[in-house]
């Protein structure tokens, strides 16, 4: 019997790699275009898929509990966009990617840092408009003696942590799922989020995407955050309120920010845009071209293990299946 995996939506320019990794197996993979859940499910419905890869497209519950699914793979780390209550509770096996561009985010995270320590965007930004200045980026300081703290501290900021071990900064931690002795281990402090707030000089973003920390660094929080503080964020950008972010900015309760990641992507009239202190990337951290093809492959053969009735390497719920 012939399975069907139908790829919802994707921005590659192709399918070859997974058609690659399925070479030789009875297995039917279909591309679709599909934006909304109800775009998931007619087009799941049209041909019978059995598991579903999945892009930027929403798997809602009623994704979950019209379509008979055996596996969802989400290209990436985070399944937000995902309903994993709804999965489990209909036996559906969820994968993603949990090691995948864990080489590629901390480098990318320590370019936006030193871009908006040494000011190199606004720097680049003036040259082009014919201004050769070294004081429009003033006041730049050192950042030896600086403290770098982690909102979370997973494989990205411990990367992050082991690249910049011979910077001289101190580091801390917020993580509630962490002992101190397992921070310590990597020369990291275990520090409450009020502590984090009032310790960091950089803070760098690296918090999944819950309803608990939907908006976490809100008005409050970077009122709480010393006025020369750096905002990185490579993780999820609802993390952030970009409004509160921009007016933080505005009256000088921030110094920079470093994004690449926003609650809209692309964003539509975002207040961060074309600010001197803020320097933008399009979501592309997790981008090198390795990286592309480890993620494609390995969301794949996760799906097809599902689908052969084996154990999935990466289920995002080791309960299901």
């Amino acid at each position: 019997m012939t399975d069907t995996i139908l790829v919802t939506d994707f921005d590659f320019p192709d399918l070859e790699i997974e058609r690659g990794v399925l070479e030789g197996r009875d297995v039917d993979l279909v591309a679709a275009d599909a934006e909304t859940a109800d775009g998931v499910i007619e087009a799941a419905r049209e041909v019978e898929a059995d598991a579903l890869l999945v892009q930027y497209a929403p798997v809602d519950r009623d994704v979950l509990e019209t379509l008979d699914l055996a596996a969802v793979g989400r290209y990436g780390i985070g399944v937000d966009t995902v309903d994993l209550e709804a999965a489990a509770a209909e036996g559906v096996a969820v994968v993603n990617v949990p090691d995948y561009c864990e080489d590629e985010v901390p480098n990318h995270t320590i370019a936006l840092l030193f871009s908006c320590v040494r000011k190199t965007a606004l720097y680049d930004r003036t040259i082009a408009e014919g201004t050769w200045d070294w004081t429009v980026g003033a006041p730049i300081h050192r950042l030896a003696g600086k403290t770098l703290g982690f909102a979370a501290f997973g494989s990205i900021p411990r990367g992050i942590a082991e690249r910049l071990s011979g910077f001289d900064l101190e580091f801390v931690a917020y993580d509630p799922h962490q002992s101190a002795a397992e921070l310590a281990e990597h020369s990291v402090e275990k520090v409450s989020f009020d502590g984090l707030l009032e310790r960091s000089d950089i803070v760098s973003v690296h918090t999944p995407l819950t309803e608990e920390t939907r908006g976490l660094f809100d008005a409050e929080v970077f009122a709480a955050m010393a006025d020369d503080a750096v905002l990185l964020n490579t993780a999820r950008g609802a993390v952030v309120d970009d409004e509160a972010l921009a007016t933080a900015l505005e009256d000088d309760e921030l110094a920079a920010a470093g994004l690449d990641v926003l609650p809209e992507e692309p964003p539509e009239n975002s207040p961060l845009v074309g600010r001197d202190d803020v320097v933008l990337t399009p979501h592309v951290a997790w981008y090198s071209e390795e990286s592309i093809v480890e993620l494609r492959e390995t969301v794949t053969r996760d799906v097809l293990r599902v689908l052969d009735g084996d154990r999935p390497e990466n289920p995002v719920d080791e309960n299901v299946r």
